[in-house]
């Protein structure tokens, strides 16, 4: 519709319609037009629009009102090719985003993705998943969005839902001495070593997986964890360094594991200085989805809780050092934990180690009574010159 009338401002301009209503235009820094993207009922709320508009220009707040016409899509995979991740990471990524986030996002803009939007979405992965993925999700939204609020394509990240990025996980279960012997056992031999090497050593199962003849030094009872091959959803050994800086370590192992450590070396791993020291009956490298049809089976025979993972071994031996003694530097040294937050984990004290504890201080209080008891009467006085 064509324009009745309009007026010209120090900054900006407004006119009215045929139809009564009111529209705003301005010029921006670099001379490209904008309108408002509604019309007003009176000229006055038209002139207050420019207003505001005008402040934002002059304070530096200002942003392209189109700047957020992207597809979140587009951004979103984007964003994902060019964070540099793991190879681990990226599939975890690109299945969130295939299965949680695009169903609800992929055809809208970025600026189209609003708080209460985000909150419906959250509310209805809710009720279809499990707490843990919809943490996940919803963390892996808020940091695309935080990037496209730094890259000023929309003003504030949607993404304010207080403690909606938190897991609560469960607690996790830690089996006996006995019960991983008993794992050791059901395995058979070619796989014993790998039961002990993740709940004593304790390793991931991705550095198990690249552990190299090499690395392991009979003398002193060590081996080095240098890289990691953790394998995909698609079955591809994924070649590449360990989850952290803090994984490339030398971890010291129990002397009792010489025995099995130089039976597998002698019988089952590669040969050569850089022979795999975990390969499968045909000799090929360790492949997970082989490896969980043993353990699953093992798990059943011994008798442990179907949601015992091999994981679980690595909680268990990280409890025991503690039990021992171990501070939560030696377990961040140990686990390869690049944070105290993660070595947490394996800190906690149940009642078992409270009893410890009760009993070492009793020992420690009856030994200094004793002590001072068995002191000859005023040893313990300092006397004047």
């Amino acid at each position: 519709m064509g324009n009745k009338k309009g007026s010209r401002r120090r900054f900006g301009s407004v006119r009215q319609y045929r139809s009564g209503r009111w529209t705003a235009s301005y010029l921006d820094k670099s001379g490209q037009e904008h309108r408002a993207p509604e019309t007003f009922a009176t000229s006055s709320a038209a002139e207050i629009w420019l207003s505001q508009v005008e402040a934002d220009l002059t304070r530096g707040d200002w942003r392209d009102p189109d700047a957020g016409a992207i597809n979140f899509k587009a951004y979103a995979l984007d964003w994902v090719a060019e964070r540099g991740l793991s190879p681990t990471t990226e599939e975890l990524y690109r299945r969130l985003l295939r299965l949680h986030i695009l169903p609800a996002f992929a055809d809208l803009d970025l600026d189209e993705i609003t708080a209460p939007r985000v909150r419906s979405w959250r509310a209805e992965r809710r009720k279809a998943t499990g707490e843990t993925t919809v943490a996940k999700s919803y963390r892996l939204l808020k940091a695309i969005m935080e990037t496209a609020t730094d890259d000023e394509l929309i003003r504030r990240n949607p993404c304010r839902i207080k403690g909606a990025g938190k897991e609560s996980s469960a607690e996790r279960q830690i089996a006996t001495v006995d019960q991983v012997d008993a794992l050791a056992d059901a395995l058979g031999p070619r796989w014993r070593l790998m039961v002990y090497l993740g709940a004593y050593g304790p390793m991931r199962p991705e550095e198990l997986a690249e552990l190299r003849c090499k690395d392991v030094d009979l003398d002193v009872m060590t081996i080095r964890v240098r890289m990691a091959a953790p394998e995909l959803a698609t079955g591809r050994r994924a070649l590449g360094d360990t989850k952290s800086d803090a994984g490339k370590r030398l971890v010291a192992l129990p002397a009792f594991l010489r025995t099995d450590l130089r039976r597998h070396l002698d019988w089952y791993a590669e040969k050569g200085p850089d022979g795999l020291l975990f390969v499968g009956e045909r000799g090929k490298p360790f492949r997970r989805s082989t490896f969980g049809r043993k353990w699953r089976r093992a798990r059943t025979t011994v008798g442990l809780p179907g949601d015992f993972r091999f994981y679980d071994l690595r909680h268990t031996g990280h409890t025991l050092a503690t039990r021992s003694g171990a501070t939560l530097k030696d377990t961040m040294v140990r686990a390869g934990q690049s944070s105290e937050k993660a070595a947490l984990i394996y800190q906690h004290s149940d009642l078992e180690r409270q009893q410890e504890v009760a009993g070492g201080l009793d020992r420690l209080v009856r030994t200094a009574r004793q002590k001072s008891r068995d002191r000859p009467s005023g040893a313990n006085l300092v006397r004047d010159p």
